[in-house]
Parts: C-alpha cells; structure tokens; sequence
C-alpha cells in the first residue's frame, strides 16, 4: 500500500449543497426556501424560544415580589473573626479587607458570634450591641465610620 492508494471509505465525503445557483442544479429559483413566508425571507425565521404566537412562557407564569434597587447589603463580620488580630490592633475596613474578612466594596456589620479573649479597637460602619459589649468586655472598643451609598 501506497501513500496514493489511501482515500476515504465509499459515502464519507459528500459535495455541499449550492444553493440558489440556477435551474440547472436542482437547487436554483427559491434555493430550497419554498415560496414566500417568513422563512423565505433573509434574515427571516423564528427565534427559538418562539411558541408559535401562543402567549410566551415568559409572559405566562405569575410575577412577585420586589427588587430594591436602593437596599445596602452589609458584609458581615463575627467577633469570632477578630481573634487573629494582634493584642492592642487598631482594626479597619483596609485590615479587614487584607486578612480576607470583607471585600472591598460596601459596608461592614459586626456581629457577636464568637469570643474575643484581648483588646482590639475596631472600626466598622455597624455593630450589634452583643458585639459591642462582648469587644467592651475584653478590653476593646467599636468605633463607627460614617457610611455612604455608593452613587
């Protein structure tokens, strides 16, 4: 066997179809489009999700609810979470935000899940009174920032 004896098993290649390319193809005149109609047209047909002008699933199921465009969510933070800050840290949203607490953007809850066993002094835009007290309890203080909505 030769490298020009090798060609492809009988019905593997198939000639494409050239449409719109005369009477004499078979194909030419409408091209295989059939006569008028909106899949006749260019650029024509249906998108998939169309069902035929039956009212649209869509437009069919219930709506509720509402979306507060204006609601400010909180990212929070548990006393819990503060035990890896060193005795007497001063702590912030940039210290948090390093050690991975909180992300940048948006405003920071403190919440009292967990202990704290040294003083900190924390900085955060919100505090639950659990937290205060149990940060007041080991030495510590809660500072409050001013918070603005992001325009």
């Amino acid at each position: 066997m030769r490298l020009e004896d090798l060609a492809p098993p009988k019905g593997a290649k198939k000639t494409k179809k050239r449409v719109g390319r005369g009477s004499g193809s078979g194909l030419g005149k409408t091209a295989a489009r059939g006569n008028k109609g909106q899949d006749a047209r260019s650029g024509g047909g249906t998108p998939p999700w169309f069902e035929g002008g039956q009212m649209p699933l869509q437009r069919r199921i219930p709506k509720r609810g509402f979306h507060n465009i204006f609601q400010v969510r909180f990212q929070v933070v548990n006393v819990g979470d503060l035990q890896r800050f060193s005795e007497g840290t001063e702590v912030g949203p940039p210290q948090l935000v390093a050690a991975g607490l909180v992300k940048k953007a948006g405003g920071i809850k403190l919440l009292a899940d967990g202990e704290l066993s040294h003083p900190l002094t924390i900085a955060v835009h919100k505090a639950s009174e659990a937290a205060v007290r149990k940060i007041e309890a080991a030495g510590g203080r809660v500072e409050f920032i001013p918070f603005q909505k992001r325009k």
